[in-house]
C-alpha cells in the first residue's frame, strides 16, 4: 500500500466533500465555505487521490454521490457535527455561560419560549440556545445540556424528571363561541354536534398520535363513527392551535401547551372540563450526565421544574408522579 493512502485525510478536504455531498453542487459548496469553486474542485480531487477512488458522478449540470461517496458521507457527516459541537462547547466555556437544550418544535413554540422572558430577566448573564427538532437526540452529544421530551414512561432514561402529563380537550376561538351563543353558528354542546364543524387533526404516524387524534377523543365520548363537515390535516400541534385561534375549526388542544391561551380567553373549551381526556404520554426533563453539575444547568432546571408545577396545577394534576 502506498504511503499516501496511510496518511490521515485532510480536514479541509473532508469539509469540502461534506458540503458538496450535502448540496450536490460545487458552486453552492464554494459559496458556503467562502472559497472559489476551483478551490473546492482541487480539494475534492486531492481527497479522491488520497482515497484512490472517485466520490462523485459528475454530469454536465449535476453532481451525484457514487457508492464510495455515500459510504464516506455516512462516516464524515456525524463526525463533523460532533467536532463542531465540541468546538462550540470549548468556546462557550471561555466566554458567557450558556445552556443548550433540545425539544420538539411545538413544545418550544407553545410552552417554553413564551415563558423564557421571566428566566432571562432573573439570569441576564446566562444564554439559552434552543434546538427544536422532532428527532430524538442522543444525550451524549457534546454540547447538549438539557432535553425536554414527550414520550411514554417506558421510553425515558433513568433519572428523568416527569414534568406533567398529557390532557387534551376541544378548543375554539372566542369569536366562534360568540357566534354559537348568538345562534349564528350550529350548536356545540355535545360531541355529536361536531358533525357540523371542521376538525383540525394531527397528521403523523408517531405512537403518541393515537392518543392525540380526534378518533380517540370521539370514541371516548361515544361517537366512534362521527364524520365532521370536513377534516383539516396538519403536521404540528402549534399549527392546530393556530387554526383554532384563526377560527378555522375545532382543534384538540393539549392543555399543558395552551393553558395560558385558555386562561386569557384566547381559546375556549366548548365542552368545559367534561371534554378533557388524558393519555399515557407525559413531558419529561432530562439532563445530560456531563452537564448536571454545572451551576447554570441547575438554575435552568430549577426554573423549569417551577414552571412545570404551575402547569400541573393548570391541568389538574396535584403533583408530579
Amino acid at each position: 500500500m502506498s504511503t499516501s493512502r496511510q496518511r490521515p485525510l485532510s480536514l479541509g478536504n473532508l469539509r469540502a466533500f461534506e458540503a458538496v455531498a450535502r448540496r450536490l453542487s460545487f458552486s453552492d459548496a464554494a459559496d458556503e465555505l467562502h472559497v472559489t469553486q476551483s478551490a473546492v474542485s482541487r480539494q475534492i480531487k486531492s481527497l479522491e487521490d488520497e482515497l484512490g477512488s472517485l466520490l462523485f458522478s459528475r454530469g454536465t449540470r449535476h453532481v451525484e454521490l457514487n457508492g464510495a461517496g455515500s459510504t464516506l458521507l455516512r462516516a464524515v457527516a456525524p463526525w463533523l457535527d460532533r467536532l463542531d459541537a465540541s468546538v462550540r462547547q470549548i468556546r462557550q466555556a471561555r466566554g458567557r455561560r450558556a445552556v443548550h437544550l433540545s425539544t420538539f418544535p411545538s413544545f418550544a413554540s407553545l410552552w417554553l419560549i413564551p415563558q423564557m422572558e421571566a428566566f432571562q430577566r432573573s439570569h441576564p448573564d446566562l444564554d439559552i440556545r434552543v434546538s427544536a427538532t422532532d428527532r430524538i437526540v442522543d444525550l451524549d452529544e457534546p454540547d447538549l445540556d438539557v432535553v425536554l421530551r414527550y414520550c411514554s414512561p417506558r421510553d425515558v432514561p433513568p433519572g428523568s424528571v416527569r414534568m406533567f402529563g398529557e390532557v387534551i380537550t376541544p378548543v375554539i376561538n372566542p369569536g366562534l363561541a360568540e357566534q354559537i351563543r348568538a345562534g349564528h353558528a350550529p350548536p356545540l354542546s355535545t360531541a355529536a354536534d361536531l358533525a357540523e364543524y371542521t376538525l383540525a387533526e394531527e397528521d403523523d404516524n408517531r405512537p403518541s398520535s393515537e392518543f392525540l387524534s380526534w378518533r380517540h377523543w370521539l370514541e371516548s365520548q361515544g361517537q366512534p363513527r362521527l364524520q365532521p363537515r370536513r377534516w383539516l390535516y396538519l403536521n404540528f400541534t402549534y399549527q392546530q392551535v393556530q387554526a383554532a385561534l384563526a377560527g378555522q375549526g375545532v382543534a384538540l388542544g393539549r392543555v399543558a401547551l395552551v393553558a395560558e391561551q385558555l386562561e386569557r380567553g384566547d381559546l375556549i373549551e366548548p365542552f368545559g372540563p367534561s371534554g378533557r381526556i388524558s393519555s399515557p404520554f407525559a413531558y419529561w426533563l432530562i439532563v445530560s450526565p456531563n452537564s448536571r453539575d454545572r451551576d447554570e444547568v441547575k438554575q435552568f432546571c430549577a426554573w423549569i421544574e417551577t414552571r412545570a408545577a404551575q402547569t400541573r396545577q393548570a391541568i389538574g394534576e396535584a403533583a408530579a408522579a
